[in-house]
């Protein structure tokens, strides 16, 4: 099997399955020889900051000379970005072997109308995989809600992590906090040690608290005040923790809780878990090699260019904090497109105030948008915009329309960032 043909086979399979539940998951994981229970984890769940998190968790365990796993979605421009082993994506060749051990099993299942949702495929390939290369730990991010998620067919992990929590997915989790967070704290598992974000909504908190008592789970409640941010720039972020300086390329006032919720996690693992090559040292060199693409990233300086992945209604809030924050005064241009399944009108009514113009693109998605659609809301909101025939078009008219002394924010959607990232590195430079 080639990687083009195991990709073809993955994305073949429904996006969800006919009846939710894992137990067509467990009978697959079974057949394989259960390689979840070969491995240790910890396992993250929350609305938004899990993939940052996560990230930085498996950096900092990297650097304490762990062999660390790390399974996160969506990737931003290549499929194998989604499983990696100590920051190296799990290689084309090494994916289509997985795959043809994998796929074979799932597809007779199939036969037997036995479902198996694509995340759950690649869940399983990533696990499969993982055991195969002896992993000391694997930091597993949850791709939707957390209970009846395709990576909580693992058993209790050595901690359990819910970053911040608000409003997605209303119409598979529920429209309240506490429906959503009872969904998150899914993953909470009897007696497992459970480490919680700072500045959760009283009513989410509530319900990781008692979900926590229910599970006689020992929870940590994050202390963001422990951690002091010395200095913000575009460079990137400088913050001290317990008198250790700590420098990441990651920015925005989110990626500070992020990294306070990684921070407490490492806690956990060291004094808990036996984690003992974790050490300040190694917490600073962990943050220092953390990358993140699309995570309000700049990609040029001249024309300013800043990427992000946000497409919620928090990431919006969030994405706009650090507008203000990092680009006070600059003619703002966006170059966005979204999904129309995501609260569309929230996230444009929240940005738009910031933006001069916007610039819209298709995805190249089967659940992207209309372009017509999306101008129509943005200038619903006062911000003229203009439809964008391809990528590389739809940015040299951002930049032209930042003028010199503006910046771009490529914005809206991950899967926006995974198409415009590659052509923006190669053309960017050429737009000076």
């Amino acid at each position: 099997m080639t990687y083009e043909e195991a990709l073809q086979q993955i994305h073949a399979l429904h996006r969800f399955k006919k009846v939710p539940g894992l137990a067509h998951l467990r009978k697959l994981l079974h057949t394989l020889g259960d390689p979840q229970e070969k491995l240790s984890f910890v396992h993250v769940a929350g609305t938004n900051g899990k993939g940052s998190t996560s990230t930085m968790i498996a950096s900092i365990l990297r650097k304490s000379r762990y062999r660390t796993g790390l399974y996160v979605s969506p990737f931003v421009t290549d499929f194998c970005e989604r499983i990696q082993l100590n920051n190296q994506p799990i290689s084309h060749r090494e994916l289509a072997q997985a795959a043809e051990d994998v796929l074979p099993v799932l597809l007779q299942m199939e036969q037997n109308d036995e479902d198996i949702s694509e995340f759950e495929a690649v869940t399983a390939i990533a696990l499969y995989w993982f055991a195969q290369q002896n992993c000391d730990v694997v930091v597993l991010e949850v791709g939707l809600g957390g209970r009846l998620d395709a990576t909580n067919v693992i058993s209790a992990p050595l901690c359990a992590v819910i970053t911040h929590i608000s409003y997605d997915h209303t119409d598979i989790l529920g429209d309240t906090l506490t429906q959503i967070a009872g969904e998150k704290c899914g993953i909470l598992k009897e007696g497992c040690e459970v480490v919680t974000a700072s500045g959760q909504d009283p009513e989410a908190l509530a319900v990781i608290r008692s979900t926590a008592a229910e599970q006689h789970c020992r929870l940590t409640e994050t202390d963001l005040s422990q951690l002091r941010v010395v200095e913000e720039t575009l460079a990137g972020t400088r913050m001290c923790y317990k008198d250790v300086l700590l420098d990441m390329d990651l920015l925005g006032a989110y990626q500070v809780t992020n990294a306070a919720t990684a921070l407490a996690c490492a806690e956990v693992l060291r004094n808990r878990k036996g984690f003992t090559r974790i050490t300040n040292v190694s917490c600073a060199a962990g943050f220092a090699a953390v990358r993140m693409p699309a995570r309000f990233e700049v990609l040029c300086k001249k024309p300013l260019t800043v990427i992000d992945g946000a497409h919620n209604p928090d990431g919006a809030r969030a994405l706009a904090e650090s507008l203000r924050h990092y680009l006070p005064g600059k003619q703002l241009i966006a170059l966005t497109g979204m999904c129309a399944d995501k609260d569309v009108s929230h996230f444009v009514h929240t940005l738009a105030p910031l933006f001069a113009e916007a610039v819209v693109l298709p995805i190249q998605n089967p659940r992207s948008m209309q372009p017509e659609a999306l101008t129509a809301l943005w200038q619903q909101e006062n911000v003229t915009a203009h439809l964008g025939t391809y990528p590389a078009q739809a940015l040299s008219l951002a930049v032209q329309l930042a003028g010199q002394d503006g910046a771009v924010v490529v914005c809206g959607s991950l899967y926006l960032a995974g198409e415009l990232r590659p052509v923006a590195l190669e053309i960017l430079p050429m737009l000076k």
